[in-house]
């Protein structure tokens, strides 16, 4: 019982040093030191963190492929062109940039998921409010929280879905049944709010789109390598294929053809990406691993079964509820994680599974940590010399998430009124 406890210790602290970041401690620097911890002190057995660790290969190798296809697209000037394109179709309007971007931010999400959106979508948008000369808060916290706002349109907008459903993924017609609505009213909602508390920072004019930007023949490859990872990604979730690999070998060969006709050397680019996220990542697969071993599952049993002799609508929002605010405090990923074993352990009911993915999903936009799209965001924003605190984003999350979560419960019972 005694290691329990200190199990439970070890994984909240790290948690709560992830999420306050103090004397400006990077995120990876508390995980990793929380399960270093638990290693060292024998409350996880190596071996189980081990597979623990190789439990995220898929997650690593997708967040390879993603984060090369950024550094190809940002070194070849891809993030410069659709900068210009999108100022200039902005027209001086902030209102017209803002939803703009958003629109962006949904079709990436949707077909190449939410971690694109921050790895791939941030990066121009800050090049854009920078020609643009605005403000950037909205249109960051648009990147934000578009990518999770529509992030269970399709079953490979968010890793966390495969997570959730495992081995019980519903086909892609009963998947578009199930979210269309859902998803709709998240993303509707999410852009209300969102424009309304932004309101002061999208009034006057956006000034200047600076000098005319061609895109080069390298940065023309680079544009194609990203669509056509996102086609990819479409007809492995078609097949019901691990999307890691095949989305980690297109980038390595997208990236292979441009450093090769451009006589590149690839240092540049290797030492660019955020290699740090890797090991952040991991280390909560073993966090996990280590809270599963103290309990955690049959906890999470044991509380399912109590509220399943609720009314079955009343169950589904009291767990989603739990779950929406629960993945800012321990990570959307962890979360899920449990969320998603502990439903297979049971038949529980279509209703209460929706329920608690829409939460994994749109929950995090309420933290900066709620998500690892989130964090992958944050770490984007930092490599511009940008900085978004924990309490600017909470601001923004508490008035927005709430609203957003609650009218998508809502909308998620209209076709499945038990």
């Amino acid at each position: 019982m005694t290691s329990h406890v200190l199990i439970w210790a070890i994984a909240a602290a790290s948690i709560v040093l992830m999420l306050f970041r103090p004397f400006g401690l990077p995120e990876v620097v508390s995980t990793v030191g929380g399960a270093a911890l638990l290693c060292l002190l024998r409350l996880v057995p190596l071996p189980l963190a081990g597979h623990a660790v190789a439990e995220g290969l898929d997650v690593y190798l997708f967040l390879t492929g993603m984060m090369l296809l950024s550094e190809l697209a940002k070194v070849y000037g891809v993030f410069d062109w659709l900068a210009y394109i999108a100022v200039k179709q902005g027209n001086g309007s902030p209102l017209r940039l803002f939803t703009l971007i958003y629109a962006v931010g949904i079709v990436v999400t949707v077909f190449m998921s939410n971690d694109a959106t921050a790895v791939v979508l941030t990066p121009a948008v800050l090049t854009a409010i920078s020609r643009a000369q605005a403000k950037p808060m909205p249109y960051l916290l648009s990147c934000a929280m578009i990518a999770n706002a529509a992030s269970f349109v399709l079953p490979i907008s968010n890793p966390a879905n495969l997570v959730v459903f495992h081995n019980a993924m519903p086909s892609l017609a009963k998947w578009l049944v199930m979210f269309a609505l859902p998803s709709f009213v998240s993303i509707a909602v999410t852009y209300a709010m969102l424009l309304w508390y932004s309101r002061r920072d999208l009034a006057g004019a956006t000034n200047g789109t600076g000098a005319h930007v061609e895109l080069t023949s390298a940065g023309k490859f680079s544009l194609l390598g990203i669509l056509s990872v996102a086609v990819v990604l479409l007809v492995a979730s078609a097949l019901g294929r691990d999307l890691g690999l095949p989305t980690c070998l297109s980038a390595l060969i997208v990236a292979a053809i441009v450093l090769i006709r451009e006589r590149s050397n690839p240092r540049r680019i290797v030492h660019e990406i955020s290699w740090s996220v890797l090991p952040l990542v991991a280390a909560l697969f073993v966090i996990v691993e280590a809270v599963k071993s103290a309990g955690a599952l049959a906890m999470l049993h044991a509380a399912l079964l109590d509220v399943m002799k609720w009314p079955p609508a009343a169950s589904a929002f009291a767990v989603g509820g739990a779950l929406g605010f629960g993945t800012n405090l321990v990570n959307n990923l962890p979360l899920g994680l449990l969320a998603g074993a502990t439903l297979q352990t049971a038949p529980f009911h279509q209703l209460l599974s929706k329920t608690a993915l829409i939460a994994i999903d749109l929950g995090p936009n309420l933290s900066i940590t709620g998500s690892l799209a989130t964090i992958l965001w944050l770490i984007a924003i930092r490599r511009e010399g940008l900085h978004v605190s924990g309490w600017q984003f909470l601001k923004a999350g508490m008035l927005i998430m709430p609203v957003a979560l609650a009218f998508t419960f809502a909308a998620s019972l209209i076709l499945d009124p038990h």
